[in-house]
């Protein structure tokens, strides 16, 4: 199985899609992929300052707040508060969505996917074991408050905060011995439902 450790000191950060803000790509495919073509991104922002989202028509997203004290999504006219308690919230690329920060800029993991392409599932994990479901075609694993070193067959992978583990899928148990919480993103092929299902 194929692992890569991308350092958080190593991330290079671009502008928004809408200019306001910037961003630093962790993985994409198709590698080189821009905005308007990849079937999955994963990504880091810093947000310091109120405003608009980008629009990313089609795409599926999960939000999680990595540092500071949260934000505050307005989701279509909906509004949800993503702070330490309940750092995360998923929703559509479609909703015209902006953001007021509770206090003080934050950073944020985002997850997207191609609707019709792919799907993305997230959850946090301590230390321990994680098993990928079995349809999972590539992983993330970020440290969250605490290093991880992650055990893989007979590879052991040193992580950091907010480094990333990047996988390919396995069905292997992953070993998880750390200190704090992580946050592991699958990514699977979208699969359209069954008739009747």
């Amino acid at each position: 199985m194929k692992a890569r450790i991308i350092r958080n000191e190593d991330l290079v950060r671009v502008p928004w899609k809408n200019g306001g803000g910037t961003t630093a790509e962790i993985a994409a495919f198709p590698e080189g992929s821009g905005f308007d073509t990849f079937g999955w991104r994963i990504s880091m922002a810093d947000v310091a300052s109120d405003g608009p989202f980008s629009l990313f028509p089609g795409i599926d997203r999960t939000l999680i707040v990595v540092e500071g004290e949260g934000i505050e999504l307005d989701v279509e006219g909906i509004a949800y508060t993503l702070d330490r308690a309940s750092p995360k919230l998923s929703f559509s690329g479609d909703d015209i969505t902006t953001g007021r920060l509770l206090s003080g800029p934050i950073r944020d993991l985002n997850v997207m996917t191609r609707r019709g392409q792919f799907r993305h599932r997230t959850r946090f994990v301590e230390s321990g074991v994680a098993l990928l479901s079995e349809e999972t075609c590539a992983a993330v694993l970020v440290p969250l408050d605490g290093p991880f070193d992650v055990t893989l067959g007979s590879a052991i992978h040193s992580l950091q905060v907010l480094d990333t583990l990047m996988l390919e899928a396995t069905q292997d148990l992953i070993l998880l011995p750390g200190t704090g919480r992580g946050f592991l993103v699958e990514i699977a092929p979208d699969q359209p439902e069954k008739a009747g299902s």
